[in-house]
């Protein structure tokens, strides 16, 4: 099946209802018969484990018959170790403020339980939801490591797209969605760091701050990598929320105002906004505008350096984004430090490599200066502000 799949061109396979489940009969009889590992089991033993299998062998036979392209599995049953080979969604869910609630905590929880690559049915499975919960839910997924909208209209004739709510929620819409596909860099990264250290995508504040008692009953908040922090909007009519920020500084990513952590901060929270903030001294990586992977050659790599006068650290992973080169060093990692003062800003690169990206400039936006700059210096050559060089990129001053 995988083979003619593939000859098809088809790169991926949804494994749905693989509980396994089923109509009529919910699952299979606690007495059918499996072969686990040798052991002649009934069912109730093996059940946890069935949907597991399936993942493994779909992925395996994918991997074996899309070569050199890598296989992308979607299961909606899975076991300890299903990141190995799958990405998850949280099931049939409702249309519901309580299951947008319940998508991010599970989604939290699943991320640090090892599945990051998660998320859920934007706007819920069943029941139609208005355009108010579609696009707080739109916004929630932007910063999910799996996103997509999918419900059961076809079965209800309601039609769960972004324009089928009006002008104004799909004006929104498309802003999370470009915003989204500009920062695929660094989702990309927060997955190659996952992939390779084992560190969760989505990470509950108890997480990132354990030390902080604040953090250990809070759900409303979660980060995306190292650098950016979330807080969906979980009620009808919310006009400005809480949010609780952990020790440091950080910038609310919509009008750069800079806050104080270890305390909670009050956003507004209009409709064409989720509340977004973004650590100080983080560099953070940006594509320019598309509406999908490949639109486009990428020729510059906008950096966005938030300023702090703490060191600080940040790393941009980069390879082809499919095939197995990265297996043979065919990939980059450029880390970058920030050591800043009352009168300066200070960015440091260190690349490692040997992957050829497309782009042959940065362009470098920095963000809370708090001085006026006159001037910048790259490899010891002065440059005067405003002044366009692209050999050496642009620099902007927020």
């Amino acid at each position: 099946l995988c083979k003619k799949m593939a000859d098809l061109g088809i790169r991926g396979i949804w494994n749905d209802m693989n509980e396994p489940a089923g109509f009529e009969i919910g699952t299979f009889p606690e007495d059918v018969r499996h072969d686990y590992d040798g052991d002649n089991c009934s069912h109730r033993k093996a059940h946890n484990i069935y949907g597991h299998l399936m993942s493994m062998a779909t992925a395996e036979g994918l991997k074996k018959h899309l070569m050199p392209h890598r296989p992308f599995v979607i299961t909606r049953s899975c076991y300890a170790g299903a990141q190995r080979w799958t990405s998850v969604w949280t099931g049939d869910n409702l249309a519901t403020w309580e299951h947008l609630w319940l998508a991010s905590v599970m989604v939290q929880r699943l991320s640090i339980s090892g599945i990051s690559f998660a998320g859920s049915d934007i706007g819920g499975f069943i029941g139609e939801p208005d355009g108010e919960l579609y696009i707080r839910w739109l916004q929630l997924a932007t910063f999910h490591p799996f996103m997509r909208t999918h419900s059961a209209s076809n079965e209800t004739n309601f039609d769960q797209d972004p324009w089928s709510f009006g002008s104004k929620i799909e004006y929104i819409a498309r802003k999370f969605l470009g915003l989204r596909y500009r920062l695929l860099p660094y989702l990309y990264t927060t997955f190659w760091q996952y992939a390779d250290q084992g560190t969760p995508m989505i990470r509950p504040l108890c997480f990132v701050a354990q030390d902080d008692p604040e953090t250990y009953h809070r759900d409303g908040e979660f980060m995306l990598g190292d650098h950016l922090l979330i807080s969906h909007v979980s009620e009808a009519g919310m006009k400005e929320k809480k949010v609780y920020l952990p020790s440091g500084k950080w910038y609310y990513y919509w009008d750069d105002t800079l806050l104080d952590g270890a305390q909670e901060a009050t956003v507004p929270t209009p409709l064409s906004e989720i509340p977004l903030f973004v650590k100080a001294g983080a560099v953070i990586p940006k594509y320019p505008h598309m509406e999908y992977v490949g639109q486009k050659r990428i020729v510059e790599m906008t950096l966005h350096v938030y300023y702090s006068d703490q060191i600080t650290h940040s790393i941009l992973y980069e390879d082809a984004g499919d095939n197995y080169g990265y297996l043979e060093g065919e990939y980059n990692t450029t880390r970058f430090k920030q050591v800043s003062g009352p009168t300066q800003v200070r960015l440091k690169k260190k690349y490692i490599g040997n992957f050829e990206s497309d782009y042959l400039r940065y362009r470098v936006i920095f963000h809370g200066v708090p001085f006026t700059a006159t001037e910048y210096v790259v490899d010891g050559k002065v440059h005067r502000l405003g002044a366009r060089n692209f050999a050496v990129g642009t620099v902007k001053i927020v």
